[in-house]
């Protein structure tokens, strides 16, 4: 590893920029204090998290390494891109040749049956534009209708939680977790398999990931696949469960993604996904299929428009540029100060 005095400099301000969260799970903790009551409470396992940790590989050179990297802590959101992962490996095998066909004709029977519901899509779920309307796990999506984050360009409309008129599938991005969920099982349906085994097998072994994993669900996350009880899992850890993994095997992750799906001689993932996974979405070009783009400058107004990234509360942020050959995971940062920490690692790098 090679860190020149620059880049320490760069770590030691990453360091310093710790998350407000606390370090158990005593409030503030997680989100789900802001949902309206009776939604306003975790269904899922928690665990305290650990300090400012991260990595930074710049043509596939470990560059720097802080925190404690190899602690499986949450991810939070991080966890929707994995998702867009494992639909890249339905893509690739054939489980789902064309992202533009209704999700109801290969997932009868999960909830997308009548009208404006039938004509969602794959890529409507993937990109945040479904207006899918339900009740997923228990959670009805309207506890996320009005939803507006921090790196959202633009200003929020309405108040979280209220009923706002649903549009036509593609209409709308909105960040809501309860149709990631949704996405989730229909994953999970179309498989047929545990979605943690899939992601096991076909992205952490072959990247070589071997610190602690899981990816858990609510206490009423069960679902009946085929005759066989299996748990649906959550696209994060709103409400609790989601994905713990260590920033080492986050970064791993990253430069299979960085490489276009290629990883030490193996093609993990199709590089015609990867390019689609990079599409802006045309109601919201700073999104493309559950990763933020940055094509405009909007999200981070100094990292390269080619960076992209995938970004957990927390907050957990995987940067991957491909285009200067760079991925770098920060995590546990404070979400406010994440523009300038990428403005440190860029000028340490001199790229």
């Amino acid at each position: 590893m090679t860190t020149t005095l620059s880049l320490q400099a760069a770590v030691s301000f990453i360091q310093n920029c710790e998350t407000p969260w606390s370090r158990d799970t005593s409030p503030p903790w997680g989100i789900h204090e802001a949902d309206p009551v009776p939604y306003n409470r975790l269904y899922g396992p928690v665990h305290g998290r650990g300090p400012v940790s991260g990595v930074i590989f710049h043509k596939h050179v470990l560059m720097a390494e802080w925190g404690e990297s190899h602690k499986a802590d949450l991810t939070f959101s991080v966890a929707k891109t994995y998702l867009a992962l494992l639909a890249g490996l339905a893509f690739d095998q054939g489980l789902l040749p064309d992202v533009h066909e209704p999700v109801i004709r290969k997932c009868p029977g999960i909830g997308f049956e009548g009208g404006r519901l039938s004509q969602i899509t794959w890529h409507h779920l993937l990109q945040q534009t479904s207006e899918w309307e339900g009740t997923c796990l228990g959670i009805p999506e309207q506890v996320d209708r009005y939803r507006f984050l921090t790196y959202q360009p633009g200003m929020a409309d309405g108040i979280k939680g209220d009923a706002r008129p649903l549009g036509q599938p593609g209409s709308r991005f909105e960040y809501n977790d309860v149709r990631i969920n949704q996405l989730s099982l229909a994953l999970l349906h179309l498989f047929k398999r545990p979605l943690p085994e899939v992601f096991e097998e076909y992205f952490r072994k072959p990247l070589g990931c071997q610190d602690s994993f899981q990816w858990v669900g609510y206490e009423q996350g069960w679902s009946d696949v085929n005759g066989q009880r299996m748990m649906s899992v959550p696209g994060g850890s709103h409400w609790g469960g989601g994905v713990s993994i260590s920033t080492t095997d986050q970064a791993l992750i990253g430069l299979m993604l960085m490489s276009n799906g290629h990883y030490k001689g193996q093609q993990i993932l199709s590089e015609k996904w990867l390019a689609m996974m990079q599409r802006p979405c045309d109601v919201a070009p700073y999104y493309g299929y559950l990763i933020w783009l940055n094509n405009d400058g909007a999200l981070f107004k100094d990292a390269p428009r080619s960076s992209w990234f995938a970004i957990g509360a927390g907050s957990s942020i995987t940067w991957v540029d491909p285009k200067l050959e760079l991925v770098c995971v920060m995590r546990w940062i404070d979400a406010a100060k994440t523009n300038d920490c990428i403005a440190h690692v860029m000028q340490s790098l001199k790229i």
